[in-house]
């Protein structure tokens, strides 16, 4: 499954070279998925790579093959958002996505890798599921699991490998520990603060500055209510 971001520049790309024949270039992408900076869609060019959908060709301007199409694609729907991140539920959803069973035990989706360092993309291909202690389950709502990469997060508890539990909302108070998607595209777990204005996303770790954001650019995702650990 890809992001918003992706199926916009997938869809970009496709369009352009029906009309003229080749790709368009990194300034007319990053203008089209109005970005502020081309390294964005440097990372969205390998995110689509990585997953199939577009290769480069070496030694050539421009050089981009589109392989496959999304069926969602031509009937993209208003307000696409992608699975992992896409905060609160519609009212007419079912409160819970997890099964308990009669033993206090629960099955959450693991949805993929969240970054605890510098942000990465969500990853939201289908997953398998994780068994997590019911009493993590914080309220009602909807819950999932993400595999932690990163060590920013490390004077939290929260490790390079652990797997943390996550009730979707798109409200978060200052001190939060947060399920963060910036500018559209990149995932971050992090603490969160505002103030006037803007969102402080904060490490746990003192190598990280933390990231000052406008507030327009942070969208909440979900709240930390848990952590799993393997040794």
């Amino acid at each position: 499954m890809l992001t918003k971001k992706q199926l916009d520049l997938l869809d970009f790309i496709n369009k352009r070279m029906a009309l003229d024949g080749v790709p368009p270039s990194f300034d007319e992408m990053k203008e089209a998925l109005d970005l502020r900076s081309k390294s964005g869609i440097h990372r969205l060019i390998t995110a689509l790579e990585e997953r199939g959908f577009i290769r480069r060709l070496a030694h050539r301007a421009r050089a981009i093959e589109i392989v496959k199409l999304p069926e969602s694609l031509g009937q993209k729907p208003a307000g696409f958002t992608p699975r992992v991140i896409d905060g609160d539920r519609p009212d007419d959803t079912p409160a819970t996505s997890h099964e308990v069973s009669t033993s206090g035990i629960a099955q959450l989706q693991l949805l993929g890798r969240i970054a605890a360092g510098v942000p990465i993309e969500a990853i939201n291909d289908p997953a398998p599921s994780i068994a997590v202690p019911g009493q993590m389950l914080s309220g009602q709502g909807k819950h999932y699991a993400l595999e932690v990469k990163g060590d920013s997060m490390i004077n939290a508890g929260i490790n390079n490998g652990d797997v943390v539990v996550i009730r979707e909302t798109s409200v978060a108070s200052d001190g939060d520990i947060v399920v963060a998607q910036v500018e559209g595209y990149e995932a971050t777990l992090k603490r969160f603060r505002k103030k006037e204005g803007l969102v402080i996303l904060q490490a746990e770790n003192p190598a990280y500055e933390p990231r000052i954001l406008p507030e327009g650019d942070v969208s909440v995702q979900g709240k930390l209510v848990g952590l799993i650990r393997t040794y």
